[in-house]
């Protein structure tokens, strides 16, 4: 009877231990299913897919960020948007990033007329303002047959397509660039000039210019959508170059003041007389016209602008004899081109 009782024990300790271990499995299997469903979810999403692409920006890691699969785009690509091709990578470079702080997802849905795609919203703050970009993506696989790969169905990339008027540089975040680096070696000379960039969104990029004679304000563009976002830059003359011109102009003007005649020759003043002229005519300025310039077509302009020049010269009426002096003003107009030189320096022309 004894080896009953002990038979007995045994199995129902046996049977305790199967149930023990059944149930730790259980929990280590119902642990595991919650832990792969919180990867899929978090890491192996279409949303935490997106979020590597916008946390390597935000750490300005571009190296990260391009190797993502779709994120850059192919010639094809480029040319489907109706994008150029062989576009400059010159602006995927960490330095030219702005800030990107308080990501957060807000929205992700699928696309209900691509199976598999994804569109994906984050929330975000760009230089401290608040924003947001919507990312397609499309599932690319698994990993081991259970979790999710992703990559992109829409490069998030941008294409900055960069007009400079009577210019050909510009800075973008704190990089100087040559809108002519990458035309043909062909190419004419232009007075204005594009230029187009592969850059990372979202971004922000400040753009201006600024040289010896030129100035073009900073103007701040958020960039929060892939393809093509259009930048002008307008180059205009500062004060250096207004001054410039002004000097010159004046000096002109003065040198035709040293012909003593009544038309002085190629100026823009001059008068008539009916009367006999006595004496040798002597001009001067009164009032120079103000250089206010403006980009033309080709050159920086000066539309018709008034003036007023001097006169004193003694005449004898030929009606009766009598002597006088003429001292008066002579208004005149006079309007100018200005090209800056591969030198550097201006030739100005009368037009």
């Amino acid at each position: 009877m004894s080896n009953g009782v002990g038979n007995g024990v045994r199995r129902g300790r046996y049977a305790r231990a199967v149930i023990a271990v059944c149930v730790v499995l259980a929990l280590l299997g119902g642990a595991l299913a919650a832990a792969i469903g919180s990867l899929n979810r978090d890491v192996y999403s279409a949303g935490g897919f997106v979020r590597q692409y916008l946390e390597a920006l935000a750490a300005h890691d571009t190296h990260t960020a391009l190797a993502l699969p779709g994120a850059v785009p192919t010639d094809a690509d480029l040319e489907a948007a109706g994008l150029p091709q062989d576009l400059p990578d010159t602006l995927l470079r960490s330095s030219v990033l702005s800030s990107i702080t308080d990501i957060e997802l807000v929205r992700d849905t699928a696309n209900p007329a691509i199976e598999g795609q994804r569109t994906v919203a984050f929330e975000f703050r760009l230089d401290g303002t608040k924003t947001s970009m919507e990312f397609a993506v499309t599932r690319a696989g698994t990993v081991a047959g259970i979790f999710s790969t992703w990559a992109f169905a829409t490069s998030p990339l941008a294409v900055l397509q960069v007009t400079v008027l009577h210019e050909a540089r510009f800075t973008v975040n704190g990089l100087t660039l040559d809108t002519r680096a990458h035309a043909d070696a062909d190419a004419p000379v232009s007075f204005s000039n594009q230029g187009a960039y592969l850059a990372f969104a979202p971004a922000s990029y400040d753009i201006s210019h600024e040289s010896a004679l030129l100035t073009a304000p900073t103007q701040s563009v958020p960039v929060v959508a892939s393809g093509a976002t259009d930048v002008t830059v307008e180059a205009a003359p500062n004060e250096t170059f207004t001054s410039q011109v002004q000097a010159k102009l004046n000096e002109f003007l003065d040198e035709c003041t040293t012909q003593p005649v009544l038309q002085p020759s190629s100026c823009p003043f001059g008068i008539e007389i009916d009367n006999r002229v006595k004496s040798a005519p002597v001009w001067s300025i009164a009032e120079y016209p103000e250089v206010v310039l403006s980009g033309g077509e080709s050159a920086f302009d000066m539309p018709a602008t008034t003036g007023q020049a001097h006169i004193v010269v003694d005449v004898q009426s030929l009606y009766d004899g009598d002597l006088s002096t003429r001292d008066e003003d002579v208004p005149f107009s006079v309007g100018i081109s200005v090209t800056i030189q591969s030198d550097g320096s201006l030739a100005i022309q009368l037009r």
